[in-house]
C-alpha cells in the first residue's frame, strides 16, 4: 500500500480510491471529493501502472480541470500535457478537433458562444422574414438548445402545432446555415462527438480500448446525453468513477438529470454507492440543520453528513418587519463579526433571486463595508476582448459571419447597417460568406479587407502571443478606447489579451492561434468573482455551489421567494428547491444566519410572505430566533456567544403573520374556487385575522379573498 497517496484517507475515501470496479461514490458536501478523486488517479498510475494517456477525467468547470491536474503534478513526478482531463465541452471539442473529416467539419471550425449564436439565430430568422415577434430570437435559440441536449435533431424533434413546426424548421435552417459557415454552438459539441462515436464503430472502439478509466467529477449534474456519451466510451474493460451527490442536484434548468445516479447503478450492477459522509468544513449544528431539511425529500440515495469538530453556535434566525429592516440586521452582524476579527471575505450572503441583492447592496454601500456581488463579468466576456477575439477569429477564418458583423464597423469605418444588410443579401443569394461578399463589395467594405488581409500575412509566422498583441496593436482597438471617456481599464484588458494566449501556450500542446481561441470560447461561459479583497460576498445560492465561509446569510426565506414560486408548480421543482437550500445551508463553516422579512419590496411593489417551510423543517434546537430590532450606531457587546446581541423592540411593530404550517394551502397547491374554478396559491399578505390569500387563475389572473371567508377546496 502507497502510504504516501493514501495514509491521509479516512477509510471511506480508501474504498473509494481503491476500489476495482466500476463504482458510484455518493460525496456530500465537504467530504473531499476532489481529494478522492485525484488520489484515485495517482493511485491507478502509481500502483496499477496505468498509463496517463488511458485515462479521462471529466469535471465541469475548466478551474476543476486546472486544479485536478495542479494536485496531480504535486502528487506524481508526471507530465499530464497529454492527458484527457477537462470539461465536457472541452474534451468533445477536442475529439471533433482530431477527427473533423469523420465529424463533417472543417479543420478550423469556430466555437460560438451563447451571445455569438444569438446573432446567427437572427440571421436566420432575418434571412427567413420572420415576424421575430412572435418567434422571439431568444426562444428559438432556447428551442435548439434544448433539442439538441435531448440528443434530437430538427427531423427526429415532434411537432405538435403550427408553431412547434415552424420552430423545427428554423432550426433545420440555423444547423444548415452553421454547417454552411463552419460553425458549432456549445450544444453541438456534445451531439456531434456522440453521433460521431455512435456511428463509427471504429472510432468508437478505438477510444474504448484507449480508455480503461473514466473519471466524472459532480456527476449529479451531467445531462441524459452527457451519460450517454459516457455509456458510448465506456468499453466492457473500462472503469467508470463517477463523484456526485444527488442532494447537491440544482441545475435541472440546464438540462441536469439527478436520476442519472440511479440509472448509473442499474445500467452497471452497482448494488450500492460509496458514501462519503464526513465533512471537513462545518459544524455539527449546521450539518444538522442540513440533514433535517434535506431528508423531506424522497428518493435520495441517502445519507448524513457528520463531523468531529464540535457542535458550533446555534443558527441565528432573525424575522424582519421588512426588507430594510431585514438587510439594517445583515449589516449589523457583519459589523460585529468584523469588530471581533473576522475578515469580510469570510463573509457571504446568499438570496435565491438577483432581484433581492439592491437593498442589501445599498444597505453594506450606507455603512461603508466593501462588498463584491460575485459573478460578474469575466475577462472573456468584456465588450473589448470579445471585439478582440472577433478579429483574431477573422484573422484565423475570413469566413467567420459572427466575427465579420462585430467588428466590421468597429471601430467605425463608414459602413452603414444598410450596407451590411446589401451584403448580407448578396451572401444568401449567391451561398456565400459575407467575407466573399464584402470583397466583391466595393468601396465601402475595402478599407476592412485591407485590414484584415494585411493582418493575416502579418502575423503568419508569429507565435502565438506576439499574433494576438500585433493583431490587438493594429486592429484599432486601442486607439478607439484610449480615446474614449473611462477607457483606460479597457485598454489594460487588451494588453492583458496576450499574456492569456501565453499562457495558453505554455499549459497545452496546441499552440495554434485556432486553439487559443476554441480555449477562449469555452472559458466564456464561467463565472467567477475576483480574488483577494477583502469584501463581503454577495451571490445566488446557484453561484455559491462549491464555496465555502466562515460565516453565511441566507436571506429572503419566504414562500414563493425560496421557494421560488416558479418552482412549485414544476415536477420536482420543490425537490430541487430544497436541494438548493441544502447547498446553501453547507456553505457555512462555523456560523449560519437565517433571514426573512414580513414584507418585500420587489419589481416596484410590496409583496408579503409567509415565512418558508424550509425554516420549519431545521428543528428548533438548532435556532436562536429574534424579531423586528432596530440598528444603533454602536454594536453592543456579547453577553454570550450563543445569543444575539440584546437590541431595542420597535414598539410599533405589528405581530407576526401566521406560520406556514398554520395556513390552509402552501403556496403553489392547486385549489377550486365556487365562483373562479381551478387556480394556483401564489401567497399571502396582511395579518391574522384579515389575512389575504392570493390566487392566480388560468383566466383572470390573481385575485385576493379574505382567507377566513374564502370558500376553496384542496384539488
Amino acid at each position: 500500500m502507497p502510504s504516501d497517496l493514501l495514509s491521509s484517507l479516512n477509510p471511506d475515501q480508501l474504498a473509494a480510491v481503491t476500489t476495482p470496479a466500476s463504482a458510484l461514490v455518493l460525496a456530500g458536501a465537504g467530504s473531499g471529493k476532489t481529494r478522492v478523486l485525484t488520489t484515485r488517479i495517482a493511485w491507478l498510475i502509481q500502483e496499477h501502472h496505468v498509463s496517463p494517456m488511458g485515462l479521462m477525467a471529466v469535471t465541469f468547470t475548466n478551474k476543476a480541470a486546472k486544479e485536478m491536474l495542479t494536485r496531480l503534478t504535486a502528487m506524481l513526478p508526471i507530465n499530464t500535457r497529454g492527458m484527457w482531463v477537462g470539461t465536457f465541452h472541452g474534451l468533445c471539442n477536442r475529439l471533433l478537433r482530431t477527427h473533423h473529416r469523420d465529424a463533417g467539419l472543417p479543420q478550423l471550425f469556430t466555437i460560438l458562444d451563447s451571445s455569438d449564436q444569438l446573432s446567427a439565430v437572427k440571421r436566420v430568422l432575418r434571412a427567413l422574414n420572420v415576424d421575430t415577434e412572435k418567434y422571439d430570437p431568444r426562444k428559438v435559440q432556447s428551442f435548439i438548445n434544448q433539442n439538441k441536449e435531448m440528443g434530437l435533431r430538427a427531423d427526429k424533434v415532434e411537432a405538435w402545432d403550427p408553431f412547434s413546426t415552424r420552430l423545427a424548421e428554423y432550426y433545420a435552417a440555423y444547423d444548415a446555415q452553421c454547417q454552411r459557415e463552419g460553425a458549432v454552438d456549445f450544444a453541438e459539441l456534445l451531439l456531434r462527438a456522440f453521433e460521431l462515436l455512435t456511428r463509427n464503430a471504429l472510432l468508437r472502439e478505438h477510444y474504448q480500448e484507449r480508455f480503461r478509466h473514466i473519471l466524472v467529477d459532480e456527476f449529479q449534474d451531467t445531462s441524459r446525453l452527457q451519460y450517454e456519451w459516457l455509456k458510448l466510451l465506456k468499453g466492457p474493460d473500462c472503469a467508470l468513477f463517477a463523484v456526485g451527490d444527488d442532494d447537491q442536484s440544482i441545475y435541472a434548468f440546464r438540462g441536469a438529470n439527478v436520476g442519472n445516479m440511479q440509472q448509473l447503478m442499474r445500467d452497471f450492477a452497482i448494488e450500492q454507492p460509496i458514501k462519503l459522509t464526513r465533512n471537513y468544513r462545518s459544524l455539527t449544528t449546521i450539518l444538522d440543520a442540513a440533514n433535517a431539511v434535506i431528508s423531506n425529500n424522497e428518493g435520495r440515495l441517502g445519507k448524513d453528513l457528520w463531523t468531529d469538530a464540535g457542535e458550533g453556535e446555534r443558527i441565528r434566525h432573525f424575522q424582519a418587519y421588512n426588507d430594510g429592516e431585514e438587510a439594517r440586521f445583515i449589516v449589523e452582524e457583519i459589523q460585529q463579526r468584523r469588530l471581533e476579527g473576522e475578515q469580510y471575505i469570510d463573509m457571504a450572503v446568499l438570496y435565491r433571486a438577483n432581484a433581492m441583492s439592491r437593498g442589501i447592496e445599498h444597505a453594506l454601500f450606507s455603512a461603508g463595508i466593501p462588498y463584491r456581488v460575485y459573478g460578474g463579468q469575466r475577462f472573456f466576456e468584456r465588450a473589448e476582448i470579445k471585439h478582440a477575439l472577433a478579429y483574431l477569429r477573422m484573422t484565423a477564418n475570413p469566413e467567420d459571419d459572427n466575427a465579420f458583423l462585430r467588428v466590421v464597423n468597429f471601430p467605425a469605418r463608414g459602413i452603414g447597417n444598410r450596407s451590411v444588410e446589401l451584403v448580407s443579401d448578396q451572401a444568401a443569394a449567391a451561398g456565400s460568406s459575407l467575407w466573399a461578399a464584402a470583397c466583391a463589395g466595393g468601396k465601402k467594405f475595402a478599407p476592412f479587407v485591407q485590414v484584415i488581409e494585411a493582418l493575416r500575412a502579418e502575423i503568419a509566422n508569429l507565435p502565438l502571443s506576439e499574433q494576438v498583441d500585433h493583431v490587438v496593436a493594429r486592429c484599432g482597438l486601442l486607439e478607439f478606447y484610449k480615446n474614449e471617456k473611462d477607457g483606460e481599464d479597457r485598454v489594460e484588458n487588451l494588453g492583458e489579451l496576450a499574456n492569456a494566449a501565453a499562457a495558453f501556450a505554455q499549459e497545452n500542446e496546441d499552440q495554434s492561434l485556432e486553439g487559443f481561441l476554441g480555449h477562449a470560447a469555452l472559458e466564456a461561459g464561467e463565472h467567477e468573482a475576483a480574488q483577494g479583497q477583502d469584501a463581503v460576498q454577495l451571490m445566488t445560492v446557484h453561484a455559491a455551489k462549491g464555496l465555502e465561509f466562515h460565516t453565511v446569510f441566507i436571506t429572503g426565506l419566504e414562500e414563493g421567494l425560496f421557494p421560488h414560486e416558479n418552482a412549485l408548480t414544476e415536477s420536482d421543482g420543490l425537490e430541487e428547491e430544497r436541494r438548493l437550500m441544502y447547498v446553501a445551508i453547507t456553505r457555512a463553516r462555523k456560523q449560519l444566519y437565517l433571514t426573512h422579512a414580513q414584507s418585500r419590496m420587489l419589481h416596484g411593489q410590496v409583496r408579503y410572505g409567509l415565512p418558508s417551510r424550509f425554516l420549519e423543517e431545521i428543528p428548533e434546537k438548532l435556532v436562536h430566533s429574534e424579531s423586528n430590532r432596530i440598528a444603533h450606531t454602536e454594536p453592543a457587546p456579547r453577553a454570550q456567544a450563543t445569543n444575539f446581541v440584546t437590541r431595542k423592540i420597535v414598539p410599533a411593530a405589528p405581530p407576526p403573520p401566521r406560520r406556514l404550517a398554520d395556513v390552509p394551502f402552501k403556496v403553489g397547491s392547486r385549489v377550486s374556487h365556487v365562483r373562479y374554478g381551478e387556480g394556483v396559491v401564489s401567497g399571502y399578505q396582511g395579518q391574522a385575522p384579515d389575512m389575504e390569500i392570493k390566487i392566480n387563475f388560468p383566466k383572470i389572473g390573481e385575485k385576493a379573498f379574505l382567507l377566513e371567508y374564502a370558500k376553496l377546496e384542496a384539488v
